[in-house]
């Protein structure tokens, strides 16, 4: 029996983007191409049971436990969470990142398609701000 091919990173959201509730799969769509598009040096896997957004650029040598690389890691239980593990670093003049966590992560609570297109550019501009200060 010939062994299956594993999915690429975006295969794999894209087959875990269409076992979603129909509701919710147009958010989780255009969260999607806003962070992807925010940056040439971003892709995606899935990580932690979601969407997960990482950097692919150069970086100073690190413990893989950190996880330094990863920017966003969706969290899809019972409501759209968007987790920035250490967000803490990232410029939150607009203050819709919250949590104060001693691990330096930040949320970005989302609760529908309105929401996504009010919070875009604030998206965007974590996303890059956490680029500009990659080590």
């Amino acid at each position: 029996m010939p062994k299956a091919a594993k999915l690429s990173g975006s295969e794999a959201v894209s087959a875990y983007i269409a076992q979603l509730d129909e509701a919710v799969k147009p958010i989780i769509e255009k969260l999607r191409q806003i962070i992807l598009s925010t940056g040439a040096e971003i892709a995606e896997e899935i990580k932690w049971n979601a969407p997960s957004f990482y950097y692919t650029g150069e970086m100073k040598p690190f413990d893989r436990k950190e996880y330094k690389r990863h920017i966003i890691v969706m969290n899809l239980h019972k409501r759209i969470l968007l987790v920035f593990p250490s967000g803490a670093k990232i410029d939150n003049s607009s203050g819709l990142l919250t949590g104060d966590y001693a691990d330096g992560r930040k949320m970005l609570s989302i609760t529908g398609m309105d929401d996504v297109l009010q919070k875009e550019q604030v998206l965007r501009n974590a996303v890059k701000d956490w680029i500009s200060k990659v080590e």
